[in-house]
Formats: structure tokens, C-alpha cells, sequence
């Protein structure tokens, strides 16, 4: 099968995305939510580390922030899932945790003080919806009293289908909430039971439904290629499916199946996965089918319907990255609130505790649970300008990086520059005298092109622990 990758621009070109292009690049590497990424993070970071960052952003200039809040609790198990999560039906424990993470925000406003300025949000889990109604809104009621949520921010909270009706869905926006990502992954019955997670499409409709009735911004699904079961055809008939409900966003990631490291993953019958070929026409086959539904292509598994925010974003170049993927706000500090929640505040990383009881027994001490983290030395800071750089505008400007970074830019990158003509005779990227651009076909390999400036994976060549780039 060949797929056309004519963006939906009104920009017409012949390029087009074969099966043979697929596979070639059907390796593994980092999605660049961060660089350096987080398997780079060490115990050596530590609490008073990351201090030391909230006190030098406290006496910067005042920057907007965006927090993150994970909440872990699932009440059934889906197989695939790699997510930290913690699956109970005990309710009950939503509000202990709901205790504990206003400690924790309580610390931090002891370094930052109150009023701190927010223009992103986002909620994800596990499933944030396993707190009810009253439990979100004291955990929003929490965030304001101390943040200034900006009344044009963005808002968004991950969805199980299976956890709300329509009234939730009207109580969340009455709480401010106001992007959602529902999580489809499959659509047909036979696959949904091989992964243990049933909702019928008509659920799914039914709330997309009411969620536009609501005025919700944006509505997001989630899809899953490479599952058990799969077939071109049951797929082939999901994404149908999934562009009839016209969500304004469409992630398409493809499964990973590490059972070595994601214990749940155990219970999937290896026999009964896609082969790799399989897997491949999948992904062809949907890539065409999103782009003839006219979803514009954003980058890496992102569509966009052309008027959405983030494809606006794309076209503009004002798209940007962050541990919840692309963008349209600009690139500040992040917050990250619960059970192992990754931050970013200056020029460090973080992550919190990875189990509940770590984390609750660092707070109890009154002691913000941070477990590891990384403190970025000058050379991420530049390869992470340029790695963003190609994740989001498809374009890197020698000059701007040399003058924003005091290097020669071909002189520093000469080596990469020299590993990436492989990318260019494949029509991936130019190379031009003053410059590097991604490809229109380029976009759909763009990982590619930017683990070519990721040193720490150069080093090591093992890319096993990372999902697979397409």
C-alpha cells in the first residue's frame, strides 16, 4: 500500500510514504518529551537540588507555569497499559491522596510563595476521573487558592470512557476544565477483550457528543496500533469509526510490548499480537485514512483537524513540547504534582517518588518526595534547543543556535551533520548552508532526524528500552 502524504494545506506534492519507508525506520527511540530524556535521570539529583531550582525561579522574572497531576488510581487493569498506576476499587483512597497532594503543594508554595501565575494544566493518570466530582473540585479549589489560573489557559484532563456520563462531563467543565483526551485505542469487541478494556463505540460517541454540547475546546482520542487481535480490516474499520466522531485531535501510538518490564503486559497472548508486517500496513493504512478524513499530520503520531489550535500551531510555527507531548503554550517551568510526576523547573528534571508509599512517607516527613532528577549541563541545554527545534518547527537556523549558544554551529555538529546526509539522500531533510529542514515526507520519521543530536543515545546504541519511532 502506498500512502499519499499530502498535508491538508492546499499544498500539492508528489511525495508519498511507502511500506518499504515504513519499516526501514520501524526501530526504537526516545519520544523527546525531554532532553536529555528521563532514563538519563539519577538518584543523585536530589531534594535540595531541586530547592535550589525553586528558589533561582522564584527570583527570575515572573513566567507563567504550567502544572501536571498525576493520579494513578485505575479501578480495572488494561494489559497493554505502561502507565504507573495503582488499581483498586477502594475509593476511599482517592481522599487520602487528595490529602497528601495538598501537602505537597503546600511545599511548594512555601519556596515560590503564593499567586504564581498558571496557563496550562493537566490532569492524567491512571484515571483522573476515579475522583469523583467533590474530589476534583477540592483539587482545583486547592490549585487556585494558592496559583493564578489564567481564564484563557489550557485545561485538560485525561478520560476512561467507562468513569463518566454526560453530567460528569458537564461538572468538569464546570470546573474549568476545558480540553479532554478520551482513551478509545480499539473500537472492535475482540480486541477490547484481549486487552481487557470494553466500551462500545456508542458510549464513546454519546459522550463526545455531550462533551461539544458542553463547549469543550478541544476533544482528543487516543488510538493503539500493534495490539492482539488487530487485523487491517477490525483497525482499518476503528479509524473509520474514530474520523466519523470528528475528535479536533487523533494521537495514533503504536504498542510496545515489553512484558519483561510492564508486569500487566503478562497477560497478553504474544501469539495473538500483529506480526511486524501487519503492524506496518496498519500504520500505512491509518496514516492515509486520517489524512483523507482531512486531519493535518502535526508531527510524530499527532493529527489535527486544520482549524484545531495545535495544527494552527504547526502551520504558525509556534508549536512547542513538553512531558505531555506537543504544545501550543510556550515553553515554561512545570510543576509535577503526585505519585512519580516528572517536572521541569530551569535547567533541571525531576521526578517524584514512583510508589505511593514513598511518596506519602517523604511528605509525612514534610519533605517534598522528589527521588531523582538531572541537573542539565550546557551541552543538553544546546542539543535540547536543537532537538525541539527539529520536534517542532522542522527547522534548525545555524546561526540563531550558535549566537543563543556562543558555538559554530557546523564546527560543534560536524559529526551529526555528517550522519544526517544518510536522512537527506533519503529525502528525509535538507541540508543547506545555513540550515537543516524536516521534510513534508520527513514529518513522519521526525524522531529520526532528531536522535541524530542525542549524544547520550549515540553512546549507547541500545534502544530496546524506548518505543518504536513510527
Amino acid at each position: 500500500m502506498t500512502t499519499s502524504a499530502t498535508p491538508r494545506t492546499g499544498v500539492a506534492h508528489s511525495t508519498k510514504i511507502t511500506p518499504e519507508m515504513l519499516k526501514r525506520f520501524d526501530v526504537s527511540g526516545p519520544r523527546y518529551t525531554s532532553y536529555p530524556t528521563a532514563d538519563r535521570f539519577t538518584e543523585a539529583f536530589t531534594r535540595e537540588d531541586y530547592l535550589d531550582a525553586l528558589r533561582q525561579h522564584k527570583a527570575g522574572v515572573v513566567s507563567p507555569l504550567s502544572l501536571y497531576v498525576h493520579i494513578p488510581f485505575c479501578e480495572s487493569l488494561c494489559y497493554y497499559c505502561a502507565c504507573n498506576k495503582i488499581i483498586t476499587r477502594h475509593h476511599e483512597t482517592a481522599g487520602q491522596y487528595l490529602r497528601y497532594l495538598e501537602r505537597e503543594i503546600g511545599l511548594h508554595i512555601e519556596q515560590l510563595g503564593a499567586g504564581r501565575p498558571v496557563t496550562q494544566l493537566h490532569l492524567g493518570g491512571g484515571t483522573p476521573t476515579f475522583f469523583s466530582d467533590d474530589e476534583l473540585g477540592q483539587l482545583m479549589a486547592m490549585l487556585r487558592k494558592v496559583f493564578d489560573l489564567a481564564p484563557n489557559g489550557e485545561y485538560a484532563i485525561e478520560i476512561d470512557p467507562r468513569t463518566v456520563d454526560a453530567g460528569r462531563l458537564k461538572a468538569l467543565r464546570r470546573l474549568g476544565f476545558n480540553r479532554l483526551s478520551f482513551g478509545v485505542q480499539d473500537f472492535n469487541p475482540a480486541v477490547q477483550a484481549a486487552v481487557h478494556r470494553i466500551q462500545p463505540v456508542e458510549q464513546v460517541a454519546a459522550l463526545m457528543a455531550a462533551a461539544r454540547d458542553e463547549g469543550f475546546a478541544s476533544v482528543n482520542t487516543d488510538l493503539i496500533y500493534g495490539l492482539p487481535k488487530q487485523t487491517l480490516e477490525t483497525f482499518s474499520e476503528t479509524v473509520a469509526q474514530v474520523c466519523d466522531l470528528r475528535p479536533d485531535r487523533i494521537a495514533l501510538y503504536a504498542y510496545a510490548h515489553l512484558p519483561e518490564r510492564f508486569k500487566p503486559q503478562r497477560r497478553i497472548i504474544a501469539e495473538d499480537l500483529p506480526k511486524a508486517a501487519t503492524k506496518i500496513e496498519l500504520l500505512s493504512h491509518s496514516i492515509g485514512a486520517l489524512l483523507d478524513a482531512g486531519y493535518v499530520y502535526v508531527g510524530m503520531d499527532h493529527f489535527a483537524l486544520p482549524d484545531d489550535a495545535l495544527a494552527v500551531a504547526k502551520r504558525q510555527g509556534r508549536l512547542h513540547r513538553n512531558f505531555q507531548g506537543y504544545s501550543t503554550e510556550p515553553d515554561c517551568d512545570l510543576i509535577a504534582l503526585g505519585v512519580s510526576a516528572i517536572g521541569r523547573i530551569g535547567a533541571t528534571y525531576s521526578q517524584n517518588a514512583k510508589t505511593l508509599d514513598e511518596y506519602c512517607d517523604q511528605l509525612d516527613q514534610g519533605l517534598l518526595p522528589i527521588a531523582r532528577g538531572l541537573t542539565l549541563s550546557p551541552d543538553d541545554i544546546l542539543r535540547r534547543a536543537v532537538i525541539t527545534s527539529v520536534m517542532c518547527q522542522g527547522r534548525v537556523n545555524f546561526e540563531a543556535v550558535g549566537l543563543a549558544h556562543s558555538i559554530d554551529f557546523q564546527s560543534y555538529f560536524s559529526s551529526e551533520l555528517a550522519a544526517l546526509q544518510s536522512l537527506a539522500d533519503q529525502g528525509l531533510v535538507r541540508i543547506g548552508a545555513g540550515d537543516i529542514e524536516v521534510t513534508e515526507i520527513g514529518w513522519y520519521f521526525v524522531r529520526a532526524v532528531a536522535m541524530v543530536f542525542d549524544r547520550y543515545l549515540q553512546a549507547n546504541r541500545n534502544h530496546s528500552r524506548f518505543s518504536r519511532i513510527i
